[in-house]
C-alpha cells in the first residue's frame, strides 16, 4: 500500500451503524482513502462520485481476484466480505471474460423483458398488501419482513425456479452471509452451508428441468458455449440470486421509510405532484441498497491526485451509496430526501461494464411494491415515529433492519 497516513488508516465499522457519516469522513480526506477492513484487510475507499465514475470505467482496474489481487493469499478463512469478493461469477470477471459471462444473463433482465412480469409482481404485492390490511386495528408488522423481502423472494426464486420448501432457508443464508458483523466462524459456516443450498438446487433442476433461469444455465443451447463449471454455475446462482432479493428488499424498505418519515412529500406524491418514479430515484441517492461491493484491483499504478497513488495490486472498495451524497455532486442539501429536485443522479446500481443487469427489475418491484401499499392502506403510520431503525449490519448492502407500522391504528 501506497498511502503515507497507513499508520491512521481508519477501520471501516463493520456493523455499519452510521455509513453515511462514515463515508462524509472518508470523503472529506481525499479521493481514496486506506481503510482497514474486517480481517484486517487494507484498502482503498472511494466515496467521491466523480472519482467512482472514474474507476468503474477504467480498464486498469479490475474484479478477478484470482488475476490481479497478489494479496489474496492472505485473507483469513470465513472473511464476511469473501461472500461477494469470491463470487466465481460474472461479476468477479474481467474484459471479455466478464462479456460472454454477462451475456448469458442480461438478456433476461432487459425493460421489455422486465415489462412482462409486471402482472407476477402485482399478482404477489397484492396478496401480501391484503394480509397487513387485515391486519386488526392497531397491529403493528414490519414491512421488511411482511412486505420487501416476500416480495422480492418470490419474483427471483420464481424466475430460478427455487421449489417453495427451499425458499426461506436461502433467504437467512443470504442475509447471513451479507452480516459483516459475524464473527469468521459463523460466516464461513453460512457460506459454505449457501453453496451447499445451491449446488443442490443444480442438481435438482438437472433432474427436474423447467421453464426457469437455473434450467436455462445448465442447459444453454448458444452457439460455441460450454456449460458452466459446478463452481461457476453455483457463483452465478449466488449472484444473481442475491443481487436480486437483496437490492430490492433495501429499496422498498428505504423507500418506505422515507415517505413516512416525510410526511409532506407523501401528501405531495398523493396530490400527483410528483410521482413513483421521482421517489424511487431520489431514494436510490440517498439511501442507495448497496454501500460497498468488494472489491476491485488496480492492474498498474494509478494516480488519483492530491497525493493518493493507488499502486499496483491494491484493493478498492467502491462507495456506491455514498457517490448519491457527494457534495461536488449535489451542492443542494446533499443528505436531504427530496423527490422534487431536479438533478436525482446516482450511481446505487454501479457505473460501467459491471452495472446491476437487475437494475430495471428492482425499480419495477419497488414501484409495484410501493404504489400497492400505500393507494391500498392509507392510514399506513411508523409504530414509533421517534425511534429510527437500527441498519442492516452489512457494508455490503445498506438499508433499514426493520420498518415497523401499524397498517390501521386505533380509530377510538
Amino acid at each position: 500500500m501506497s498511502d503515507s497516513s497507513e499508520s491512521r488508516c481508519p477501520f471501516l465499522d463493520p456493523t455499519a451503524a452510521a455509513p453515511h457519516e462514515e463515508a462524509a469522513e472518508l470523503r472529506a480526506r481525499g479521493p481514496a482513502v486506506l481503510v482497514e477492513l474486517p480481517g484486517r484487510i487494507k484498502a482503498w475507499s472511494v466515496t467521491r462520485h466523480s472519482v467512482i465514475q472514474a474507476l468503474t470505467t477504467d480498464a486498469r482496474v479490475s474484479r478477478d481476484f484470482r488475476r490481479h489481487w497478489p494479496g489474496v493469499g492472505e485473507v483469513p478463512d470465513g472473511w464476511v466480505l469473501g461472500s461477494v469478493a469470491f463470487q466465481d461469477s460474472l461479476v468477479n470477471r474481467y474484459g471479455e471474460e466478464h462479456r460472454r459471462a454477462r451475456g448469458r444473463i442480461a438478456p433476461t433482465f432487459l425493460p421489455r423483458r422486465v415489462k412482462l412480469m409486471r402482472p407476477q409482481v402485482q399478482e404477489t404485492a397484492d396478496r401480501l398488501v391484503a394480509a397487513l390490511g387485515a391486519l386488526a386495528p392497531g397491529e403493528q408488522a414490519c414491512l421488511r419482513g411482511a412486505l420487501a423481502r416476500p416480495l422480492t423472494m418470490t419474483v427471483i426464486c420464481d424466475l430460478f425456479g427455487v421449489p417453495q420448501e427451499r425458499r426461506e432457508r436461502l433467504g437467512v443464508l443470504i442475509d447471513r452471509v451479507l452480516d459483516s458483523s459475524l464473527p469468521e466462524d459463523v460466516a464461513l459456516a453460512a457460506q459454505n452451508e449457501l453453496y451447499e443450498r445451491l449446488g443442490e438446487l443444480a442438481e435438482y433442476k438437472r433432474t427436474d428441468p423447467g421453464a426457469d433461469l437455473t434450467t436455462d444455465l445448465l442447459l444453454s443451447d448458444r452457439p460455441g458455449e460450454q456449460p458452466l463449471a459446478e463452481h461457476e454455475l453455483v457463483g452465478t446462482l449466488f449472484t444473481m440470486i442475491a443481487a436480486g432479493f437483496e437490492t430490492a428488499v433495501n429499496l422498498i424498505a428505504s423507500a418506505a421509510l422515507l415517505l413516512l418519515t416525510h410526511p409532506d412529500e407523501l401528501a405531495r406524491l398523493r396530490a400527483g405532484g410528483i410521482d413513483w418514479t421521482d421517489v424511487i430515484e431520489e431514494t436510490l441517492r440517498v439511501e442507495g441498497p448497496v454501500t460497498y461491493v468488494p472489491m476491485r484491483y488496480a492492474l498498474e499504478d494509478i494516480d488519483l491526485g492530491e497525493g493518493v497513488l493507488i499502486a499496483k495490486g491494491d484493493p478498492i472498495m467502491v462507495g456506491f451509496a455514498a457517490a448519491g451524497r457527494d457534495p461536488q455532486e449535489h451542492p443542494d442539501r446533499p443528505d436531504e430526501f427530496d423527490p422534487t429536485r431536479a438533478d436525482k443522479g446516482h450511481l446505487a446500481f454501479g457505473h460501467g461494464p459491471h452495472f446491476c443487469v437487475g437494475a430495471p427489475l428492482a425499480r419495477l418491484e419497488a414501484e409495484v411494491a410501493l404504489s400497492t401499499l400505500f393507494e391500498h392502506l392509507p392510514e399506513l403510520a411508523l409504530a414509533d415515529p421517534g425511534k429510527p431503525p437500527a441498519r442492516v449490519p452489512s457494508l455490503i448492502v445498506n438499508g433499514p433492519e426493520t420498518v415497523r407500522v401499524v397498517p390501521r391504528p386505533h380509530t377510538g
